[in-house]
């Protein structure tokens, strides 16, 4: 079975996409367009329309958030290195350093003294972070419950394993 034959994607773009290529250039392999075509609408469409207004409630942007949850995730004292934040967030160091200084000037971090090296700062939760944080993740844990919702839980399963296998025969940046 072909992508374009997939239950439930009669009038998707990547499909439409795919027709008129297949007119255009006749032969080519265009399975790999449909699928990154629906994955990049997907991941859109669950930012821009879902996930995006649940941080704007605590008037964050999905980048905020990823530093703050991982300081979270992180777990007690709450603090790491910048360096261990933007690999973690998977962002460039001058694109955190912005986003640092976004979150602290907001009270959800302070830059505190490494324990061990007088030179080097580190990123610390402030207690009104944690508390935006755990307030938030239920809803936010909701919202992604929601969006799997018309997936079984092997299906999600699947998904995840097959994105996981795209990303890593990929490499991360």
């Amino acid at each position: 079975m072909s992508i374009e034959n997939t239950p439930g994607t009669e009038n998707d773009r990547a499909a439409t996409a795919r027709a008129q290529w297949d007119k255009e250039m006749p032969g080519q392999d265009l399975d790999p367009m449909v699928l990154l075509g629906r994955l990049n609408e997907a991941a859109q469409m669950i930012l821009n329309n879902h996930i995006g207004p649940v941080f704007k409630t605590a008037q964050l942007k999905q980048g905020e958030f990823d530093v703050l949850a991982t300081l979270v995730r992180s777990g007690p004292p709450y603090k790491l290195m910048p360096t261990d934040l933007y690999k973690s967030t998977m962002m460039s160091s001058g694109g955190m350093t912005a986003r640092l200084d976004r979150l602290e000037k907001a009270g959800y971090i302070t830059r505190c003294s490494h324990p061990s090296d007088r030179r080097a700062l580190m990123v610390c939760l402030s207690e009104t972070g944690l508390s935006v944080i755990k307030n938030l993740m239920p809803e936010y844990i909701a919202c992604q419950v929601k969006l799997v919702s018309g997936l079984d839980r092997s299906e999600v399963h699947t998904l995840s394993h097959l994105l996981g296998k795209l990303i890593a025969t990929n490499g991360q940046e």
